[in-house]
């Protein structure tokens, strides 16, 4: 269930273990992402990568903005 959460509760949740996923463009990514953060564009976030990052861990997605 997707939830809108600060940047103090993402700082909680890595430290916890949770995935940090950047869904923007490689190039995006490469030029500025959030330490510790892995991407996976927006386009490629289907069944397989939902699988590969599993439903132990929270996920953390994020983009230029919270829409």
């Amino acid at each position: 269930m997707p939830t809108v959460i600060d940047r103090h509760a993402v700082q909680e949740l890595v430290q916890q273990g949770a995935h940090l996923v950047d869904v923007l463009g490689a190039r995006e990514y490469d030029a500025e992402h959030l330490p510790g953060a892995i991407n996976i564009p927006l386009k490629n976030l289907d069944r397989a990568a939902a699988k590969w990052l599993g439903s132990r861990r929270p996920v953390i997605s994020y983009c230029h903005d919270y829409q």
